[in-house]
Order: C-alpha cells, then structure tokens, then sequence
C-alpha cells in the first residue's frame, strides 16, 4: 500500500490538519498533549510540528509544502484588467555590510545616523523614482535576531537585493538572506558593496556564491545579476537601480488598481496624539481617505494617510507604502488589511477573526522547535520569566521570537506579560509576583514607576539597540545553568605504607607510577576497582623533606585531608585530579 501524500501550506490549524488526515480532532489535540502543548481545535501549527506528530501517530502519510507562488497568488485575487505596478524590492544581508547606506544613497536622505547603534531596528518602507518608474524599498534588519522580520519581509517582495561586502565576503546572514528569497520565490540581484575599500576582492564573493550557493554570475554563464556598487561614493548605483527595473520587467508585475485595497501591516505603534498607527504596504488595490477596512483582530477608518516621506495624500495604489491612523486598536506585525463596504462589516470581521485565531490560541502559533522542546524538557526545568515592552509590535515580535529561541532542556522562557509602550505599574507589580526581570526597547520607565521598582527590587533593563538586550537575556538565562563540572586526571600513585589515620587526615607514602602530585590536588582512594573515597592533597614529602611535587618514578610522602575516616591498605592507588565548574554557555 503506497503511502498518503499530503500537501500543506506553512501553517495550518489542528481542525484543519485533522479534517485532512481524517482523524478526530481530539486525537491531535490528545497527542499534543501528552507532548506538553495544550492546543485548541483553531491553534495554527507549523509544517515541522504537522511532521512530527504525523510520525508520532505511526501514520503512513507523507507531507509536502504548498508551492509559496500558489499561495500568494491565491491571496491577491488578480483580475485580467491588472495593470503593471511598482517593483517591491528587499534589501537584506550581513550585518554592517552597508544595506542601509545603501539605502541613504538610492534616496538621498540621511538615515543610518539615527540607527541606534548603527543597525537598522525596524523593518521599514520607501519608495523612489528612477526614469519616471516608481520602486518600493524594504529595509529589513540585518542582525540574525529579526529572522522573523525579515521572513515577512521576503514573502512581500519581488526582487531581493542582496548586499554583500567585497571586504568581508559570504556571512551567515547573507545565507539566509539567499534562503529566504528562494523561499518566496522573489528574483535575486546581488550588490557587491564597498568596493572603494582597500582589501575588496569582488572574484572572491563571486566564487563563494557561484560555488557555495549555486548562484553563478552572469559573466560566467550564469542567471545571477551581480553588479559593483559603493554605496559610500555611489558607483553602480543607478546601474543597479536599472537592474532592479529591468528584472521587473521580464516578471511583468501586475496589480488591480480600481478594487478594494489589500494589503499587509509592516509596522505598528501608539503615536502621541494620535493614536494607533499602523504602517501598511499595500498589495492590491487603491485605499482612500474615509474607507473602511480591517485588519486582523482589528477594524478601523482611513483618518490620515501619509507616503513614506510623511508627506500627507489621500490615496494609495499597489505597493505604496503608507502610515495610516484610524485604528481602533493597535494592529499586529503582519497583520493582512482588507477594506471593506462600511463599519459594520469591518467589525463583524475583526471580531470573527479575534474569536477564530486570537482568543482560541492561547500559546499564539506551535512551531516544531516549541513541540521538540517540550518532548525533550527535563522536568525539573527551571524557568527564565521576563515581562517585556517595546516601541513598536515588529521589534516586540521578534524580542519575544528571540527570546524563545533561548530556551533549553534545563532552562524554560515565560514571557508573563508584554505590550507596546512605556512601562508601566502593571508591569513592575506582575514583575515583582513572578520574578521576572522587565526589559525595555526604546521606551522610557516613568520616575513613580522607577521608584516603584526600585522599592519593590524589580531589575528593570533598557535598551535602544535589540542585540544588547537578547545578549543581557542570554546571560541571565546562563545564570541560571548548573555549571559543567570538569575533572582533569593528574597522576595516580600506589600505596607503599600507611603511617596514621583519623576522621580528618591520612599519613602516607607510596611511588608514583604516572603522572605528577602535588599539594591541592584530589585524589579517589582505588581498592581495585572500588571507590572508597574522596581525599585532598595538603602537602608532599620527598626524604622527609616537603617539596612541591613528586613526579613519575619519585617515592615519597603525603599528607592527606579528608571528611570521613577511610581506611588505607598497602597496594591501594591514589588517582590524583583536579576538579573545576565551568559556567555553562547557551
């Protein structure tokens, strides 16, 4: 009998998986269970945790991923009247490789220096002209915490500018950044920036992607754009714009324009004075002043719209990106917005969507890694309980993703409580009742709340620049390890005579057969094969003398301390070792 072959998308609800592998639910959910997750029936699992369980259950099924093309073009709807659009392009690479001077460069604006520490903190949009043709730009972090930004940032795009340094060559992230653009089947170009540098050696990153990543340069046959840029003095860089815009072409990008707007939330945060804001990268359609729309658990109406340069219009068409308020609450980082007919279908909506997805998923989306986990925990795992508060939700969605990342068999991660904003009384006192330690990203603490905590002895810690914080939480979580133990083997001697024993101390004397003994080494008392102890060296004699130690072939005497009276016979062996705790790193 051949076996099943399933195909799911990325993510899938336990009712749905059931439904497709004709189980009752109850089984699934009964199987998550006795692995340590408590899900509900509308509780979203991954692919990987859809495998493992599907093997836990000894099914004869085999699984396979929906094409990602399929599944993007299902979610726009595209008619035949679709008209050409702007090209969305994500810029992604290695960490200091130049990605957002780059960006500096192609939009004439100066931005880098307001990065804290240098790095970009938010996935954020921008458009510019080149020849009259518009392009959108995402500006996607670079540092290896914000997989998860960066994850939604591929499946928006359809060119992935890759930056890598001629200087530095192929790192981990430029890796990733491959993978994840293969992912979302978006057209690679790679720019080999900092060319003006002394030590760049562009045929080096060549070779390293031609050979190590199947991406060969178009010089040498291959299908791969690969262009010299400095984004530093602007060589290539209107080549590489042209580049960008000649890819696009032979896609034929196209979008409706007269319809309903949809579209994603790329960035979303509480705005002084005018409340939820919400970054949107529209996809599909034109979203006007006044419409109505929703967008995941929650609804609202186009109060103000602003372009990338916040600069106020009062409509948006495909792949224009734009801060709209008028948001009855704050939206979640990848949230889809639909506009919809009036205020009565957006809340319908929201609150359909609210009861379906949020309120049933108690432990949000179970990842294979989280059911592995939970498989392998020890059951004395101790927990690492953090409250944590952030600007705005994309770096409190990847604070939150990162920390989880953490995790091991010894040591659990308990997020108790999060949000966006300030921090807050609430905060420090469910703190203080679970002892958590708070972290803060670009927020502030109140002086009331400052007191508070300092009364309450809550460590509250603060940071602008995402990594230093993951690194203070990575360090923390080491904290709480026990310490590996390890135990270097000296030298051994047997025992010639006995000379005095007590409860605390032994006399003895004997040749060394291996080895070195010295004063401050341990010692196990070896009758045969049997332990009989534990001793420490407090001194070493050769020819009633002391001496600091005796080496192999040497004869002489020791005096050893010890906890517990043992017996010593002639014949006996001392294995000498010193023993040290080594902390433990994640």
């Amino acid at each position: 009998m051949h076996e099943k072959i399933l195909q799911l998308p990325e993510m899938v609800t336990v009712g749905e998986l059931a439904e497709k592998l004709g189980l009752p639910v109850t089984k699934l959910i009964g199987e998550l269970f006795k692995n340590g997750i408590a899900a509900t029936v509308n509780q979203r699992i991954d692919f990987e945790t859809a495998q493992i369980i599907i093997e836990e259950l000894g099914l004869d099924v085999e699984l396979t991923r929906k094409d990602a093309a399929e599944i993007s073009e299902h979610r726009l709807h595209i008619s035949e009247n679709a008209k050409t659009r702007p090209p969305i392009v994500a810029v992604m690479g290695h960490v200091d490789h130049g990605k957002t001077t780059l960006l500096d460069r192609i939009l004439g604006m100066s931005k880098a220096d307001h990065e804290a520490g240098g790095i970009t903190q938010h996935i954020s949009a921008y458009q510019t002209e080149r020849k009259g043709r518009k392009i959108t730009f995402l500006d996607t972090p670079g540092h290896e915490t914000f997989a998860s930004l960066r994850q939604h940032g591929a499946v928006l795009t359809d060119v992935v500018i890759i930056v890598v340094a001629a200087d530095d060559g192929v790192k981990p992230q430029t890796v990733e950044s491959i993978k994840f653009a293969r992912s979302a089947n978006a057209k690679i170009v790679i720019a080999i920036n900092k060319v003006d540098r002394e030590g760049a050696n562009t045929q080096l990153v060549k070779t390293q992607l031609a050979s190590e990543h199947g991406l060969n340069p178009e010089e040498w046959g291959g299908d791969t754009v690969m262009l010299e840029v400095s984004a530093k003095t602007g060589q290539g860089v209107e080549e590489l714009l042209d580049m960008v815009l000649l890819v696009a072409d032979m896609e034929d990008l196209k979008a409706d324009y007269d319809v309903p707007a949809e579209g994603l939330i790329i960035e979303s945060k509480i705005s002084h004075g005018r409340g939820a804001l919400g970054r949107i990268l529209v996809l599909n359609g034109t979203l006007r002043q006044g419409e109505y729309f929703v967008a995941g658990a929650t609804y609202g109406r186009v109060r103000t719209m602003q372009d990338w340069a916040k600069n106020p219009i009062k409509q948006a068409g495909p792949s224009t990106p734009i801060s709209v308020t008028g948001f009855k609450a704050v939206p979640q980082f990848g949230d889809k917005v639909t506009e919809v007919k009036n205020e009565r279908e957006a809340r319908a909506l929201a609150a359909k969507y609210y009861d379906e997805i949020v309120q049933s998923t108690a432990n949000a989306n179970i990842t294979g890694n989280d059911l592995l986990r939970m498989m392998n925990r020890k059951a004395e795992a101790v927990e690492a309980v953090f409250v944590v508060k952030a600007d705005v939700l994309g770096s409190l969605t990847s604070i939150i993703d990162s920390l989880k990342l953490l995790e091991n068999d010894e040591v659990a991660v308990k997020i108790v409580a999060s949000g966006v904003g300030n921090i807050t009384d609430g905060d420090i006192r469910q703190a203080e009742s679970s002892g958590a330690i708070v972290y803060g990203f670009n927020v502030s603490m109140p002086n009331q709340v400052r007191r508070l905590s300092d009364a309450s002895k809550v460590p509250v810690r603060i940071y602008d620049v995402i990594y230093e914080l993951l690194d203070n939480a990575k360090t923390s979580i080491e904290d709480r390890l026990e310490p590996e133990v390890i135990e270097t083997e000296v030298g051994e001697l047997e025992v010639k005579g006995v000379f005095r024993i007590t409860k605390e101390e032994i006399i003895t004397g004997g040749l060394v057969k291996k080895g070195k003994v010295s004063a401050g080494l341990l010692a196990r008392i070896m009758r045969k094969k049997e332990n009989l102890g534990e001793v420490e060296v407090r001194s070493v004699q050769r020819d009633k003398q002391e001496t600091k130690e005796l080496i192999e072939g040497d004869t002489g005497g020791l005096n050893l301390a010890t906890k517990r009276r043992i017996t010593l016979e002639i014949g006996d062996r001392l294995e000498f070792f010193s023993r040290e705790l080594k902390k433990r790193t994640l």
